[in-house]
């Protein structure tokens, strides 16, 4: 694996940050981007009526495309692991705590997210299928069991919301206000 290295301060003044490798930037920007089209697609299928031809397409390529950004998201914490985050910059303790902790509640919801959505699928007939493959179904027919992990599922979709916003306002503060290039971390 390559070191890092800060690269040399920037026109603008404030010092580049030590960086995320290659692989967690683009990790991280697929898995935004699908967690961001995922959680736009399904607020439209929440409003779509039962029966309509669309919404159970619609339905299956949420379904494939959630799992999809799930191995994205496993490899993003194998990526993790193997090499922990560069350094923040300097900053109060409460920030510091609460940057980690967003972050930690969004990998929580990444993991909650699909797995809820899965269970909620076993327990239906129609179970789940990877892009047109059949997946095991750990279920059986239960609308009570089905309707519990959908409303989970749909809870961690507000509550990943909520942490989105935060998160893009914690990263525009640290760029507009504090001015310390926090954004040089995760950006080419």
């Amino acid at each position: 694996m390559t070191t890092l290295h800060a690269p040399p301060a920037s026109q603008a003044g404030a010092p580049h940050p030590a960086r995320y490798t290659p692989l967690q930037i683009a990790l991280h920007w697929l898995v935004a981007l699908g967690i961001v089209a995922l959680l736009a697609l399904g607020l439209y299928m929440v409003g779509l009526p039962r029966g309509l031809p669309l919404k159970s397409v619609l339905l299956n390529l949420h379904k494939s495309l959630g799992l999809t950004v799930f191995l994205l998201v496993l490899i993003r914490i194998a990526a993790r692991a193997a090499r922990s985050a560069p350094p923040l910059p300097p900053m109060r303790p409460w920030q510091r705590a609460a940057a980690r902790t967003t972050q930690g509640l969004l990998y929580v919801g990444m993991v909650a997210m699909p797995v809820t959505g899965y269970l909620g699928s076993s327990f239906n007939r129609y179970g789940t299928r990877f892009w047109g493959i059949p997946l095991p179904q750990w279920g059986w027919d239960d609308a009570h069991l089905r309707e519990l992990f959908f409303g989970l599922h749909e809870f961690i979709a507000w509550v990943m919301i909520a942490l989105i916003v935060l998160h893009l306002l914690g990263a525009l503060k640290h760029q507009l206000i504090d001015r310390d290039n926090l954004l040089a971390r995760m950006w080419r």
